[in-house]
């Protein structure tokens, strides 16, 4: 942290771990950046070739009712995918186009459609969700896109404060741990507006358990990746069973997806992992 904030230059002896601990969490342009090591030429190849795809699905999707989420960052990183929030009318639409420019579908589930093309992956999403169950109320969040630069391209991206609402949601509604990226992103910029959008959207226990994590890391209680104990995980699912209609509903879905062919593998890379 004292490095990425300009506090603090590591000795040699300790870029191997703090590198290591930096890719954990979704820093490691970040700190390649700061500290010059010899990875930045390669990162930053990555970081373009990851950009000049957004730009072209930003182009193809031009006049539709989408936004890219969890794509502002305040600090520069290579995402493994790109998520996009779709109106739900325009998802065929946005596909179709994706498909016209050499995308092909990898995986077709309620509410998301992946989509690949050498190796990028492109994520349609209708409504923020994990296991076929809503956890945010995607239509609401497309209310707080607005126009933005994605590496020369005009596309959509949402407000800051809504990015800040998202990553607190999917960090602890989806994931179940919490990472130095989604610590910045809360302590940079979290501001009243983020507060009431989270309160708006049903979300105000996971913004309010990502700030305690906030302060739980500045003191030094926890590490990140924070990989939530199965008594926090628990208590995280049964207040979003209990506060989110959308959730309750379509929760219905685990019981579809116990019998997907592809739900032992995943779920047992979810236990073993030690981020996302």
């Amino acid at each position: 942290m004292a490095v990425l904030e300009g506090r603090a230059r590591p000795d040699q002896h300790e870029l191997p771990a703090l590198a290591e601990a930096a890719r954990l969490n979704k820093l490691y342009l970040a700190f390649l950046e700061k500290t010059g090591g010899p990875g930045l030429e390669e990162e930053m190849r990555r970081y373009a070739r990851f950009m000049e795809n957004a730009a072209e699905v930003a182009s193809a999707l031009r006049g539709l009712d989408y936004a890219f989420f969890k794509f502002l960052r305040p600090l520069r990183h290579v995402s493994v995918d790109l998520d996009v929030l779709v109106r739900a009318d325009h998802v065929a639409e946005a596909a179709r186009r994706l498909l016209a420019r050499g995308f092909r579908p990898v995986v077709i589930e309620p509410y998301t459609i992946t989509l690949e093309r050498r190796g990028f992956i492109v994520d349609l999403y209708t409504h923020p969700s994990f296991a076929w169950a809503v956890y945010l109320d995607g239509g609401r969040l497309l209310d707080e896109a607005e126009e933005g630069d994605v590496w020369g391209e005009r596309g959509r991206l949402l407000t800051r404060p809504a990015e800040v609402v998202v990553a607190a949601a999917h960090a602890v509604y989806k994931e179940h741990i919490y990472l130095l990226m989604d610590y910045f992103v809360v302590k940079r910029w979290l501001d009243k507006r983020a507060v009431s959008l989270a309160e708006e959207l049903g979300v105000g226990f996971a913004l309010g358990l990502a700030a305690a994590l906030n302060d739980a890391i500045e003191a030094g209680a926890i590490e990140a990746p924070y990989k939530f104990p199965p008594g926090l995980t628990a208590r995280v699912l049964t207040e979003r069973f209990v506060n989110c209609p959308a959730f309750r509903g379509s929760s219905l879905n685990f019981l579809r997806l116990a019998f997907n062919k592809r739900t032992p593998g995943l779920l047992l890379s979810r236990l073993r992992r030690a981020s996302y």
